[in-house]
């Protein structure tokens, strides 16, 4: 047995296919991270959008009642709305009031406001804005 004829017949077939699997893997494990990053960025953009939903609300609520109560100028002095408590703190909601007096009949009054609030939160890329309106009288 001469050890020189059994290293001149093997042929290196492992190394190409042990870079052929790590290039694979290598690549699987980066979509799989793109994709996370992505998800994860969707994600805290709808939780954004919830809480701009969530102050836009808010701040027709408090505009219903200061409305109803005092009419528009009262809305208009109270804008715009800071939150800083809570699950709304940092957001904000900015507040426009317009009304229409018209022979309504029934109860309520005769005139009719119209509240817009939009509510923002976050700044930059992950800014978003909700809008609300509601009619009252």
């Amino acid at each position: 047995m001469c050890p020189d004829r059994f290293i001149n017949s093997q042929r290196g077939a492992g190394l190409p296919i042990a870079l052929f699997i790590i290039t694979v893997l290598s690549l699987l494990v980066l979509g799989m991270s793109q994709l996370q990053q992505g998800a994860s960025q969707s994600l805290s953009l709808q939780i954004q959008s919830q809480r701009a939903f969530f102050a836009a609300e808010s701040g027709a609520q408090s505009a219903v009642r200061k409305a109803l109560d005092s009419g528009c100028p009262a809305v208009l002095s109270a804008s715009p709305l800071n939150f800083s408590t809570g699950g709304l703190a940092g957001c904000s909601a900015s507040l426009a009031c317009d009304f229409v007096t018209a022979d309504i009949s029934g109860p309520g009054g005769d005139t009719v406001y119209t509240i817009t609030s939009t509510g923002s939160c976050g700044s930059g890329p992950d800014e978003a804005r909700r809008v609300v309106e509601v009619r009252v009288r």
